[in-house]
């Protein structure tokens, strides 16, 4: 598939919705975080766009990121996790966080790892009921990034978000639910219209005062966002360099348990 194909984007009545759509499990790579926040810079320059909604395209929100691809820039050239981090995940989620537009994310399906700290850098999300919500970092020995170190005990609670980083279980969208991890949850074949119907809604209103709202939220509770940020990605440095995640790689791409000793 073609760059250009990854992230699908349409615009409807002050409604831009914004497609993951790279098969199968819509990992990201430096070209689908690239156009994303393309598309979000473009939203924000764009009166016409009101309401962003971010979802994934087949079964899958988002796997997170391509294991694959991990350490690359632009042109391919190697970079450190720091690095990696900060011309990727740390941008695109101040970005978002700093739209002065409602974000909504139509979750679909499983989310992890980094995609999680993208789903939760939304400002509202409604899932389908076979969404499921998996921190995935230490299933190859990473520590959290993408600021679910801060997102997700902040939506939790700091005993859960421990509980389901450590385990690596999945929360079901039930569960994300009762927790407030989620707003809402619909049967997955109603996703999309309730999305849709929401964003709609939502556009009709006071969307400059909703922007001007979520900067006090973001002041009042993300104050320290980009230092978080900044700390995951010093923290990914340490942990990427160590024995785990060597074994927890080498263990996914295998197809096996991993080892830890």
């Amino acid at each position: 598939m073609s760059d250009e194909n990854i992230l699908l984007s349409e615009l409807q009545d002050g409604v831009l919705t914004l497609t993951l759509n790279r098969p199968k499990a819509n990992a990201f790579n430096f070209a689908l975080i690239k156009a994303l926040r393309g598309a979000l810079k473009q939203a924000a320059r764009d009166d016409a766009v009101r309401v962003v909604v971010l979802t994934g395209a087949g079964k899958i929100f988002s796997a997170g990121q391509d294991i694959s691809e991990f350490g690359e820039g632009e042109g391919g050239e190697q970079l450190s996790f720091r690095q990696h981090l900060q011309k990727t995940y740390n941008p695109l989620v101040l970005q978002m966080r700093r739209l002065d537009k409602p974000i909504i994310a139509a979750i679909n399906g499983a989310v992890a790892g980094a995609a999680l700290g993208v789903a939760l850098a939304t400002d509202l999300r409604i899932a389908a009921d076979t969404a499921r919500f998996v921190v995935g970092f230490l299933g190859i020995g990473l520590a959290p990034d993408s600021a679910v170190s801060l997102l997700l005990p902040k939506l939790i609670g700091l005993a859960r978000a421990a509980e389901f980083t450590f385990s690596n279980r999945p929360i079901s969208a039930q569960q994300a639910l009762e927790w407030g991890l989620i707003n809402r949850v619909v049967p997955a074949d109603q996703l999309r219209g309730a999305a849709a119907a929401w964003a709609a809604e939502l556009a009709k209103g006071p969307v400059r005062a909703m922007g001007l709202a979520k900067r006090d939220f973001n002041k009042a509770i993300l104050p320290n966002l980009e230092e978080v940020l900044d700390y995951e990605a010093h923290i990914q440095e340490i942990a990427g360099h160590a024995a785990e995640h060597h074994e927890g790689v080498a263990a996914f791409r295998e197809k096996r348990e991993a080892r830890y000793v």
